[in-house]
């Protein structure tokens, strides 16, 4: 790769203008595209009564924008507030691992305190009390 091909990449291009003759034919190109899937997305009809709403009603459209991003902004404070305070600390699969086999361990202790044993005919027999 050439110097100056990997510097066109780490800076890249000069923004084109749309008035430069060089430009123009890309340009008129890439706005006829944008309008093409536009008008087969029917996102220019929704565009076009977005823009009728705000038109008749500034302040309304204002309060519903400034108040959507405001509850955004609300949300993602609070989220970040509740997980900063959750500090669990993580634990390892050896941790895990071990807790598991602590609780096994511990709880075929205490079955095997709660089997007494009897004695009788020379035969010891466990039976477990409860």
């Amino acid at each position: 790769m050439a110097l100056s091909g990997l510097k066109r990449m780490l800076v890249g291009e000069k923004m084109p203008d749309k008035n430069d003759p060089k430009y123009k034919e890309r340009y008129e190109r890439e706005v006829a595209a944008g309008r093409k899937f536009a008008k087969a997305t029917r996102i220019d009809r929704i565009a076009a009564r977005v823009q009728c709403f705000a038109d008749r009603h500034k302040e309304l459209f204002l309060i519903i924008v400034f108040g959507f991003a405001g509850i955004c902004l609300a949300l993602n404070i609070y989220r970040m507030a509740r997980v900063y305070s959750h500090c669990h600390s993580a634990r390892t699969a050896t941790e895990i691992q071990d807790s598991v086999l602590r609780t096994k361990y511990n709880r075929r202790n205490i079955t095997d305190e709660r089997t007494t044993i009897i004695s009788g005919n020379n035969n010891n027999i466990r039976e477990k009390t409860r």
